[in-house]
């Protein structure tokens, strides 16, 4: 649990609310080259929705609010040894836009783990949150330091053998909801490459 009281803002400040969040994310394979997923709260209304291609070179999602307006883009780096993704707000891949990158903590590695660098800390080669979970249950908590600020449980359903799957996600008071979303379509695109 996010014990330090501080707002723990990277994509905005209108995604950060006083009390836990309750989301449920749907993933669903909507073709050969597309997958889109839906982020609902806990009365069911669609907060955030996530497109992309399945199968292409260059794996890239943009996540859109409600209106359809694009919140940020996220793009796996080519060739990366450590499966490296990068964000930017909106749909910019400009420097200036840059707002985290997403990696594996070691190329070769048993237990799920990521680690994310802030862009104010990404030359330094620190890192400002970790992801830890399983590959069998896909089921995952995000860090800051010592603290618990969100976690995430993979529902199984006969739906997941078909291309349609869930995450029960729960995500602590004060901690940027569309960042722990991204990071969850991230977890679940590296364990699907």
């Amino acid at each position: 649990m996010a014990s330090d009281d501080q707002i723990i803002k990277v994509v905005g400040d209108r995604f950060c609310v006083p009390y836990t969040m309750e989301l449920l994310v749907k993933r669903k394979i909507q073709s050969f080259s597309n997958a889109h997923y839906d982020v609902f709260d806990a009365t069911g209304n669609v907060l955030l929705q996530v497109d992309g291609g399945v199968w292409n070179f260059q794996r890239k999602r943009v996540m859109k609010d409600p209106a359809g307006l694009p919140v940020i883009t996220m793009r796996e780096k080519a060739l990366s040894w450590k499966q490296q993704w990068v964000v930017h707000q909106g749909e910019s891949s400009e420097k200036d836009h840059f707002i985290c990158c997403v990696q594996r903590s070691n190329a070769l590695q048993i237990k799920n783990k990521l680690d994310v660098c802030l862009a104010s800390s990404y030359k330094d080669d620190g890192r400002d949150f970790r992801v830890t979970g399983s590959f069998a249950s896909l089921s995952f908590k995000v860090r800051r330091g010592n603290s618990i600020i969100a976690e995430v449980s993979h529902n199984f359903t006969w739906g997941s053998c078909k291309g349609k799957e869930s995450f029960k996600v729960k995500v602590y008071p004060e901690v940027d909801y569309a960042f722990i979303v991204a990071l969850v379509v991230i977890m679940h695109e590296n364990d699907n490459a």
